[in-house]
């Protein structure tokens, strides 16, 4: 097959006006005219509004090229649109070719007869996603969120582009991912599936190769499997039918892992399709052997929700995924990287892609290939009534679900297809069932995720589970968010204003969404408002703050657990500790009935602009307190106290195959450090399991006197190293009679990285470390330093800098200093 990318430099212009202006492909409007100055930068201060205009018009774009030699004298030349956002008119040399409507589908067309030896042009008209909107919400309205532009479900466009309660109303327009004419024989290959199984010890690959019926005769279809250390193995057999299937065993297979389980060797596999010793065709796919289940058996607590990777169940840590940027394109490989790999070295193991966004391009499931990182995979709907009683509609979405589960089927880290996103909670709990106008969209609904996609989704994929709505009981209509079986959604600690002890009555089978809201670093925060403007109730503050009661639900939970804060800066620090502080209550206590309870998904990774959100990366990649708190509530080795003043219990949870054996030292002291009561014992933390450690009732030492000045301390150490300390305390952190704790910090560099050992005279609580002038991401952050203990924290030295630099760049807050400069209480 011979290729000629069309990517490149491009022009583009509004519609019905004279200037072509440059425009950069994969692109789009926004991007180009950002990088022209002909708008301000959407992401500052209240631009999102200044720039609805670009969204509301029309675009057209237009390549000149001239044919690569060889191309016209193939057997058939398509032009291919891998990505066209959205609703596209194409035309080549003043033909056209045809539209456009799906952000999530590639298009081709046949131009062979249409090319020009010469000068050729390709021009593609962009209709106003959001004009087409609202013709279609005029004739029939299907409700959404209350964040975006209203009618999005009616086209197949990330629905989050429209708005979310995270996100701007910046819907993109543009050719977003490459566009190419193709060309080749006329013997061409239709599809390829890669299937495994494996049976005592040794796996067999299957390539289950289609060409195009009027080209059988002739063919040789080879599949070739390269090992992780460089072996090559391969068969081959003659194409005599439209659909031939080749077998290779892997006699000695190096088994895929999710994080934290093992390793993620990847076999190359690549299948050619070939006429004598000419090579018509060739595809490259990168496997993982493993094996995948979601387990549902019944037990005691209903029916079980886990997933089961080589016959290992796993628990799912993980977080839900969301597009990266609100415009995809600018998004680079390296900053991809860098938001897997934060997930990765946190120690989680599933992302779920969420199904207000868009199925993610091929890098990012190479990454959790390699990252070891299972993929929750949503369909594109979400929290939305969409017209699936339409036909034309729905011939549109069969052809993005074939086209995308064909794509990504053979994925080692794809571990399960999501119909949805809330939309069976809609039906249940929501305002929906109330409008009686929407009764034969909940019969279509129904008949759509229930029968028709699990139906496209079996015969694309046969080996992965289908699950029809995230949260779902799997039965339907009823009880989608219980806790009996399935998976569960629990946002009452947020949207309801629950304090976060309300996580310890919730026993999901899986919790697949909860979270609670953060400000970025304010080295984010600078970036799109002025210092004027630092202030939760400031116009630019709200303007970056989508969830409509969000900044006072942030102080409001922030007052029940810290005092006022001083200043603007400290408000910030708080609202990260207390976001770090809530989601770890609630894992902790799910990991420690992971016998019942068998994963945890917080929203939500990331960001795809500077705001204010649950996310536990920023948009800039910055690791927020909840980042650094994943580290250690989702280390494969957990210790965690289960709180109940007077009384503290200890737990031991461990991800491991294999058991542990240490001991725990616990000790109840003064916040200066003057021990009252103590202990030491032994333990054996059997594999996949938790181990209580203890139930220390200290009734006899507490009092209402001196609740205020105490703290527990619960440490795991194996030999002389310790693995983990936890604290917890006998009255809300705002009661506590904190005194300036006096932080020391001794550092240190060796030209690649350095090391601060920081020691105090009286508790530190949640000990934020930051470097003035660069961001660096520390091996610890935002914990607890008792009196009398020492804590060291690493990192990589930032380019130019030594030893004396970082202790000069050196900052150190903690809790006392978010309320008070110098000593008292």
């Amino acid at each position: 097959m011979k290729t000629q990318s069309l990517s490149g430099a491009w022009q583009f212009r509004q519609a019905e006006t004279d200037e072509w202006l440059p425009a950069t492909v994969p692109g789009g409007v926004h991007t180009d005219l950002l990088a022209l100055g002909r708008i301000p930068d959407p992401f500052v201060g209240d631009n999102e509004r200044r720039v609805q205009w670009v969204a509301e018009a029309d675009w057209e774009f237009r390549r000149r090229f001239t044919v690569d030699a060889g191309l016209p004298a193939q057997s058939w030349v398509e032009l291919v649109g891998d990505g066209l956002d959205t609703l596209a008119t194409v035309s080549l040399n003043g033909r056209a070719l045809g539209r456009a409507d799906n952000m999530f589908r590639q298009y081709r067309w046949d131009v062979k007869e249409l090319l020009h030896a010469g000068e050729n042009e390709l021009l593609i008209a962009f209709a106003s996603p959001v004009r087409y909107a609202a013709e279609q919400q005029a004739t029939r309205a299907m409700p959404g969120v209350s964040q975006a532009i209203p009618g999005g479900p009616h086209l197949r466009k990330a629905p989050c582009q429209f708005g979310w309660d995270w996100g701007p109303q910046l819907p993109p327009i543009g050719i977003w991912q490459d566009i190419r004419l193709e060309g080749g024989d006329q013997a061409r290959l239709t599809d390829v599936h890669l299937r495994q199984s494996h049976h005592d010890g040794e796996v067999d690959v299957t390539a289950t190769v289609s060409v195009m019926p009027d080209a059988v005769g002739g063919l040789t279809a080879r599949l070739q499997l390269i090992t992780p250390d460089g072996q090559s193995f391969a068969a081959e057999t003659v194409v005599d039918d439209e659909t031939t299937t080749l077998h290779l065993p892997v006699l000695r297979p190096q088994l895929w892992w999710p994080n934290g389980y093992g390793e993620q060797p990847l076999y190359e596999a690549i299948v050619t399709l070939q006429r004598g010793d000419i090579e018509i065709e060739r595809r490259d796919y990168r496997l993982g052997l493993r094996t995948l289940e979601l387990r549902q058996e019944e037990d005691e607590w209903g029916r079980s929700f886990e997933f089961v990777v080589n016959g290992v169940p796993i628990f799912a840590k993980g977080s839900n995924w969301i597009p990266a940027d609100s415009f995809p394109t600018r998004i680079t490989d390296e900053y991809l990287e860098t938001l897997i790999r934060g997930a990765a070295e946190t120690h989680q193991n599933m992302l779920r892609v969420w199904g207000g966004g868009f199925y993610e391009e091929e890098r990012f499931y190479d990454l959790c290939d390699r990252y070891g990182i299972l993929v929750w995979q949503d369909f594109i709907f979400s929290c939305s009534v969409y017209p699936l009683d339409d036909a034309a509609f729905l011939d549109n979405v069969h052809v993005e679900v074939e086209e995308n589960v064909r794509r990504l089927r053979h994925r080692a880290s794809l571990a399960l297809w999501c119909g949805n996103n809330e939309m069976e909670w809609g039906w249940v709990d929501w305002a929906w069932p109330k409008q009686r106008e929407l009764d034969d969209l909940k019969v279509a609904y129904d008949r759509f995720f229930h029968h028709t996609l699990p139906a496209w989704c079996a015969a694309a994929d046969p080996d992965t589970t289908y699950w029809p709505s995230s949260p779902s009981s799997d039965t339907p209509f009823e009880a989608p968010n219980g806790q009996r079986q399935g998976d569960a959604h629990y946002w009452d600690v947020w949207h309801g204003r629950q304090p976060f002890t309300a996580y310890r009555a919730q026993y999901p089978r899986f919790m697949s969404e909860f979270g609670f809201q953060a400000l970025p670093p304010l080295a984010t925060i600078r970036a799109y408002a002025a210092e004027d403007d630092w202030n939760m109730t400031s116009y630019v503050m709200e303007q970056h703050q989508k969830n409509a009661s969000g900044n006072s639900l942030m102080v409001g939970q922030m007052l029940d657990t810290f005092r006022l804060p001083q200043d603007f800066p400290s408000l910030v620090y708080l609202s990260m500790v207390l976001q770090a502080e809530g989601i770890r209550y609630g894992v902790e206590h799910w990991r420690r009935a992971r016998d019942r309870v068998a994963g945890t998904l917080y929203w939500q990774l990331n960001d795809c602009w500077p705001v204010a959100s649950w996310s536990s990366l920023d948009y800039f990649g910055r690791w927020k307190a909840l980042h650094y708190a994943a580290r250690r509530f989702y280390a494969p080795l957990l210790l965690s106290i289960e709180d109940d003043p007077p009384r503290q219990g200890v737990f031991v949870t461990n991800d491991r195959r294999e058991p542990w054996d240490g001991r725990v030292r616990w000790s109840l002291e003064t916040l200066a450090g003057v021990g009252l009561a103590g202990g030491e014992q032994a333990v054996q933390a059997a594999g996949q399991a938790t181990t209580p450690v203890g139930a220390f009732d200290l009734a006899d030492y507490v009092t209402d006197d001196n609740r205020r000045d105490l703290v527990f301390i619960a440490e795991l150490w194996q030999g002389d190293q310790l693995q983990a300390r936890q604290a917890a305390y006998f009255a809300p952190t705002k009661h506590l009679q904190l005194v300036e704790p006096r932080v020391t910090a001794d550092c240190a560099g060796d030209g690649q990285s350095f090391h601060v050992t920081l020691r105090g005279r009286s508790l530190a609580r949640l000990v934020e470390v930051t470097l003035e002038g660069a961001d660096v991401v520390f091996s610890d952050n935002y914990f607890d330093l008792p009196a009398g203990r020492a804590v060291t924290v690493t990192g990589d030295l930032p380019a130019g800098w030594d030893g004396a630099r970082v202790a000069a760049a050196l900052r150190i807050r903690s809790v006392y200093d978010s309320f008070q400069q110098h000593g008292g209480n």
